[in-house]
């Protein structure tokens, strides 16, 4: 009828919502994903946990590519840019090393919330490398961010404080994962898909990460058979439903639920290894938080 409002469809048929509740349940899978790598308690070679995570992930990438791709299989694998696959498939590897490496020796919602330092690195780095407009206000912000990996950290106290070699670990793939993103970034802008420049990576990882193994092989025992399955599958289901959560929402409103990601790993870590925050570990992390989501917010009103 004319001039007669018509009511919002509620409940998940409400496409924010539906997109606010895969970003969550995204973070979810991730967390478990991340879990069972830090179940593995490094027994399992860092270089295997890379190579099963992604050769597990392939077969499931593929069917998915299939079905979403118009032109099928063929068309997902199809690429021009191979040299933007391999300076992401560099840089995702650094992330993906470095993740996994403070996953084993760090609490889970520390790595989580470290990895959270991405958008600061991106901040700087895109203004060096995408000709970005300098801002001195998220310089600002993205310097106190690191303050609060500082309060993480607390170098001041050596007793309690966090093995630094793991913390280096963890910032360097935060800084890989800043730089992937702008190597997607780039070819996404020339055209190429998101499935497409996902499943090369899952290839090339696989390939890069299984001539790593061969040196330091060791068999995994059915039970890291298991926790390696888990890890792969987990982390394809936490890709689709993030990719599903930014095309059903935008992005402004959505960005601000991946942060739930630390509720998941805090409690986990605080119910399976007794993992429990003391107050620098809080501070850190709500500074950590509070910039990125105050870089957020900066892209909201440039």
């Amino acid at each position: 009828m004319d001039g007669e409002t018509r009511p919002r469809p509620g409940g998940l048929r409400d496409p924010r919502l539906r997109a606010i509740a895969c970003v969550i349940g995204s973070a979810g899978l991730f967390a478990v994903a991340s879990a069972a790598v830090k179940a593995l308690g490094g027994a399992v070679p860092l270089s295997e946990v890379v190579l099963f995570r992604n050769a597990f992930a392939i077969p499931p990438l593929l069917i998915y590519a299939h079905l979403v791709t118009p032109g099928g299989l063929a068309a997902a694998l199809r690429t021009r840019r191979p040299l933007g696959h391999l300076e992401r498939l560099a840089t995702g590897l650094v992330g993906m090393y470095g993740a996994f490496y403070g996953y084993a020796q760090l609490p889970l919602a520390t790595v989580t919330a470290l990895n959270f330092t991405m958008p600061l690195f991106l901040t700087g780095l895109s203004v060096l490398m995408l000709g970005e407009r300098f801002q001195p206000r998220r310089l600002a912000i993205a310097v106190a961010g690191f303050g609060g990996v500082l309060l993480m950290v607390e170098p001041w106290d050596g007793g309690s404080a966090l093995d630094p070699v793991a913390v280096a670990g963890v910032l360097a793939a935060a800084l890989g994962w800043a730089l992937a993103m702008i190597s997607i970034r780039r070819m996404g802008e020339a055209g190429e898909s998101g499935t497409t420049i996902v499943l090369w990576f899952a290839i090339g990882a696989a390939v890069v990460s299984g001539v790593a193994s061969v040196p330091v092989w060791v068999t995994p025992t059915a039970g890291q058979w298991g926790w390696l399955a888990l890890t792969a599958f987990l982390s394809v289901g936490a890709q689709i439903l993030m990719t599903a959560a930014y095309r059903a929402g935008d992005t402004t409103l959505i960005a601000p639920f991946e942060y739930t990601a630390i509720l998941w790993t805090a409690s986990l870590g605080m119910m399976v290894w007794g993992e429990v925050p003391d107050l620098w570990d809080l501070f850190g992390v709500l500074v950590l938080v509070g910039a990125g989501l105050a870089i957020w917010r900066t892209e909201l009103i440039r």
